[in-house]
């Protein structure tokens, strides 16, 4: 045998030796743990199947395991599995059996409901406290909501304005979780959330402004249809990009924590989102940092064409919540009181706590996912009309206002005529408004126009003088 071989196998057997004699010693004063190596002893351990096998002295203790015709270093191992082990990264027990932990768990995380599809309450449901006057205002604000999508989406196929996004069959959501937070919440929008404004007060004056970008436009023209904002409202402007506005919410919230004040940010954003990095950045900077935050994922199951089994391959969103310590509710995105009593029981947890929350409503968008989507292509119109007559969450949530004797068909008829003519009325006032003036394009965003944008103004006012006919009449210079 080679000499440095049998060197090699002299030192390994020295240093066998030592960790039996020392295992023993340890066993002999009935003190066998960690403690020796500045870990401590805890008296709640975690499940086993939370274990860590990698470091070296694992590697030992699973070697001295198997040795199980020694009582005594059975007692040794039962003692060893009690022990808390304070790593840098993560404190768990240990254990001599390599486990995982399972991709997908048996049993689905439940959904919050508390009313059926038919409007009834659920057996044993206990149902929020909800006023005549609040109840009644939620459904108007559905119903408005609901009309106003339906004209909207008519006009952009007639060619009077260039995009929208509705959100039919997400009314529920919208509008229960506005009515569950206070107007001192920063609302942080996708661009599906146009119940929340309104249930702020944003007018049908304002969406027809911003819509058709004429002169009473608070965004002065400068953004596509359907990206609102409202300073006054506590709604910060809607932008295209996907999941941008998650990490944003997390930042606001952080200085809401730090000034000390009763309110919270909510976030909303679909299923498609998670797949963004900035979902998971957000989510793990708004649980380090503890900020109350509420994330209020709308899972319709479909990110544009992209359906949730190419999304990903977890129990939905809600599950991710737990991975970032983040506390996290299921609920029915169609049960307008199950949403109602989530985001409030939610919205005070945040705020008490100082603590993110998470929420996946579980929906199903009934219209296209935008005017430029034809739905069709990649879902079957049955599917799509079947979900339209038996889960309306408009329709559920009238239907138990009926059982309450809150509302009538009388006054379901008052509602919708009432709700198309305000909504036509002002569509028509607002298309006929000029645009606001070209120079608008260049302001507001500098104290004083910097060189480069004095130049930009330059070369397109003497574009228009040399092609004036091709310069919109409606837009002053």
């Amino acid at each position: 045998m080679p000499y440095h071989i049998g060197a090699r196998r002299a030192v390994m057997k020295s240093l066998l030796q030592s960790v039996r004699s020392n295992v023993r010693e340890a066993s002999t004063r009935n003190k066998c743990s960690w403690a020796g190596l500045g870990w401590p002893a805890s008296q709640n351990a975690m499940e086993r199947r939370y274990s860590m096998t990698s470091t070296s002295f694992l590697s030992a203790r699973r070697y001295l395991g198997s040795q199980v015709d020694h009582p005594k270093r059975q007692q040794q191992t039962e003692a060893h599995e009690k022990d808390f082990l304070h790593f840098p990264g993560a404190k768990t027990t240990f254990t001599f059996s390599l486990e995982y932990i399972k991709e997908i768990s048996e049993d689905p995380v439940p959904c919050y409901r508390l009313l059926n599809d038919h409007g009834d309450p659920i057996d044993g449901a206990e149902l929020p406290e909800i006023e005549q006057s609040l109840g009644v205002k939620m459904y108007e604000t559905m119903a408005i909501l609901q009309t106003m999508d339906n004209l909207y989406y008519e006009a952009q196929r007639q060619g009077r304005i260039s995009f929208y996004v509705t959100s039919i069959g997400e009314e529920a959501i919208n509008v229960a979780s506005a009515a569950a937070l206070s107007s001192d919440d920063l609302i942080f929008p996708q661009y599906r959330e146009q119940g929340v404004l309104l249930w702020r007060g944003f007018t049908l004056k304002d969406f027809a402004s911003q819509c058709f970008a004429n002169d009473e436009d608070s965004g002065k023209g400068r953004q596509m249809p359907v990206h609102y904002g409202s300073k006054k409202l506590n709604y910060i402007t809607v932008s295209s990009t996907v999941g941008t506005q998650l990490p944003h919410a997390v930042g606001a919230a952080y200085s809401l924590k730090m000034a000390k004040e009763e309110a919270c940010t909510v976030a909303y954003f679909g299923d498609g989102g998670t797949s963004e990095g900035d979902f998971h950045a957000a989510m793990n900077f708004a649980s380090v940092l503890e900020v109350p935050v509420l994330f209020i994922c709308r899972n319709n199951g479909w990110a544009i064409s992209t359906p949730a089994s190419d999304q990903y391959r977890s129990d939905g969103v809600v599950v991710k919540g737990q991975a970032y310590g983040i506390r996290s509710f299921r609920v029915d995105g169609n049960d307008t009181l199950a949403m109602y009593s989530c985001v409030q029981a939610a919205r005070k947890m945040a705020i008490e706590e100082s603590r993110p929350i998470l929420i996946e409503a579980l929906t199903y968008r009934i219209g296209h996912h935008t005017t430029s989507d034809d739905s069709s292509k990649y879902r079957s119109i049955t599917e799509m009309e079947r979900w339209k007559s038996l889960r309306d969450p408009v329709i559920r949530f009238r239907k138990w206002l009926e059982g309450n004797a809150w509302w009538d068909e009388v006054a379901e008829r008052r509602l919708r005529a009432t709700a198309r003519n305000e909504v036509i009325t002002t569509m028509v006032r607002a298309e006929i408004l000029k645009k606001p003036p070209l120079s608008d394009l260049f302001k507001d965003v500098y104290d004083s126009v910097p060189v480069h944008l004095q130049e930009q103004e330059a070369y397109v006012r003497s574009t228009v003088t040399r092609h004036p006919k091709d310069h919109p009449s409606d837009v002053p210079l």
